[in-house]
């Protein structure tokens, strides 16, 4: 799988370590800076933006030289970008704030994905079309995710309590065998594999029913934005127009992302229905009227109001959008 949160990882058993990367440039003393983006998770098409921009030269062009560190279970965002051998981390708005609630000096810079992709998955003869649907169905999940399902019910004033959780693996296996009646997931995974295995799903964004979390968001140092600004500007310049190629062309960044990793075991068909699944996640009327990654104080707010029932209260400032303003001009 490839997805990036605190509750993500902890459906996979990960935990902290630094990972490891390639020293950064501290100045402009050469003609390309090598600096270096964490990703949030193992290479795939999730990234594919990304692959874009160092495969057309967006970076090369604006005086960076872009190593892409991937993530893992054993490669957390975090610690990397703080120590400063990544100039930026791909993070998500929730585990963010459980970083900066324990002191970390981050601020987030720009949002890839406009809505959430945390999704409830269920088949379509017993499907969850809404959150209310819940009620009285087994729910498969990790433990460690139940802030989730406990803020997706306060939201919409679902009585939790008749809901039954039980623990899984993240697997589509509990549900397509009738163990459980959904499955709490990413969208553009579960889902995914399900449909490339011939199983039809349903699947409800959380994120369509008042579950406002940012995620794939792009996280630097206060200390960066003092003192790294062109080279956070050059970065994120370069990012934007790869994104904009994705979204013009996302089988070709399907096929990219096979061909840049071909050790990764990816499977073209399923990162061509991933990349697909991603674009409306990533996309919006907002994108389209401001430019890629953008947020506003209205989206922020309603951001606030979601980490605060996840425990991990913070306040607007926790995102600073000059960085995207310079980029977009």
């Amino acid at each position: 799988m490839h997805l990036p949160t605190l509750t993500r990882r902890l459906f996979l058993g990960g935990t902290l370590s630094t990972a490891g990367a390639a020293l950064l440039a501290p100045g402009r003393a050469r003609a390309q800076d090598a600096v270096a983006l964490q990703l949030s998770w193992l290479h795939s098409v999730q990234f594919g933006g990304s692959y874009l921009a160092r495969k057309n030269g967006y970076w090369r062009d604006a005086g960076l030289e872009v190593s892409l560190l991937p993530g893992g279970p054993n490669a957390p965002v975090e610690p990397p970008v703080v120590a400063g051998t990544a100039l930026v981390g791909i993070s998500a708005a929730d585990y963010t704030a459980a970083a900066v609630n324990q002191g970390a000096p981050f601020r987030i810079i720009g949002v890839a994905m406009q809505k959430n992709p945390f999704a409830i998955a269920s088949l379509p003869d017993n499907p969850v079309n809404s959150p209310a649907d819940l009620v009285g169905k087994k729910i498969g999940m990790a433990l460690a995710n139940t802030p989730v399902l406990e803020a997706l019910c306060s939201i919409n004033g679902v009585d939790i309590g008749g809901i039954e959780v039980v623990p899984t693996q993240y697997d589509a296996a509990p549900l397509v065998q009738g163990q459980v009646d959904c499955l709490l997931c990413w969208a553009t995974d579960l889902p995914v594999a399900m449909e490339i295995q011939g199983v039809e799903s349903v699947t409800m964004l959380l994120a369509d029913h008042g579950y406002s979390v940012h995620s794939q968001t792009y996280i630097a140092t206060e200390d960066s934005l003092a003192n790294r600004r062109d080279q956070l500007v050059a970065l994120m310049k370069g990012e934007v127009m790869g994104w904009q190629d994705y979204q013009a062309d996302p089988e070709a960044a399907a096929a990219l992302s096979v061909e840049m990793f071909p050790d990764a075991g990816l499977d073209l068909a399923t990162q061509k229905l991933q990349a697909e699944r991603q674009v409306p996640l990533m996309f919006s009327d907002l994108t389209e009227a401001e430019g890629f990654g953008w947020f506003t104080e209205e989206t922020v707010a309603a951001n606030v109001e979601t980490l605060k029932l996840l425990g991990k209260p913070v306040s607007p400032d926790l995102w600073d959008r000059s960085i995207l303003e310079e980029v977009h001009g």
